[in-house]
């Protein structure tokens, strides 16, 4: 496999070359999480990592498991823990997380958990050519209730998911999610420019959480003249813009 090994906020990433690669999608969940302490952190559909590394460095005292099917990733992954020095605290798992949903809890349970998902239907949207790419983006081998149940099982009471997904799937992604005791809390949408509609969303459950839904501000990729604004540029970091997946 061809890589590139490439730099965003703290951390460097080899990533596969014309394969999957992480997008602003992986960033804006990784801003979206927000708790003080995070002890125990899962990473659902990790890829080659770039979620879970980054939130490895967000809470320098929580431990991290990366789980991610594809072989390919799963290698990549391993190689990203060991080159950002964090083979102490995060590890790598190569499992289907459908062997997850509806599992007994782990002896130490998970305070958070986070995911971007393969949230497209099989066959809608842009189905791309490689495996890799169609796997990661398309419910090809994860189904929508099969993650939100995995997720339900790992985490304990209280403990929180986060989720990047498709503002039109929003309907049927709160039915499940509460169909799987997980209560959504707070909400963002996700906006190319100020006038277009939403693109994407960001939403966080609470396992056994109280109802009670929290709307934040809208977030804006772009200015009306294309270029990044404030928050993403800040977010982006020193990262050239050109070299996203």
């Amino acid at each position: 496999m061809e890589t590139t090994l490439d730099s965003i906020r703290d951390i460097r990433l080899y990533q596969p070359l014309h394969g999957y690669r992480f997008s602003l999608d992986a960033l804006l969940l990784y801003s979206f999480v927000t708790p003080t302490h995070v002890r125990k952190i899962a990473d659902l559909g990790a890829g080659s990592g770039v979620v879970g590394l980054l939130l490895a460095k967000k809470y320098p005292k929580s431990e991290v498991t990366l789980i991610e099917l594809q072989e390919s990733l799963f290698k990549l992954a391993q190689k990203n823990i060991e080159l950002n020095g964090l083979k102490d605290r995060v590890s790598a798992i190569q499992k289907d997380i459908r062997t997850l949903a509806g599992a007994r809890a782990p002896s130490a349970p998970y305070d958070l958990v986070v995911s971007n998902p393969p949230f497209r239907r099989p066959l809608t949207g842009r189905l791309s050519h490689e495996e890799e790419k169609a796997v990661a983006r398309h419910e090809i081998k994860l189904k929508q209730s099969e993650l939100l149940s995995a997720a339900s099982s790992l985490l304990r009471a209280k403990g929180r998911l986060c989720l990047v997904y498709l503002p039109e799937r929003l309907p049927e992604l709160v039915e499940e999610l509460r169909h799987c005791r997980l209560e959504p809390k707070r909400m963002r949408l996700v906006h190319s420019k100020k006038q277009g509609e939403a693109k994407m969303l960001l939403i966080e459950a609470v396992k056994d959480g109280r109802p009670g839904l929290k709307i934040e501000p809208p977030c804006f990729v772009y200015n009306d003249d294309g270029a990044y604004t404030a928050e993403m540029l800040e977010l982006l970091g020193a990262r050239p813009p050109a070299l996203l997946g």
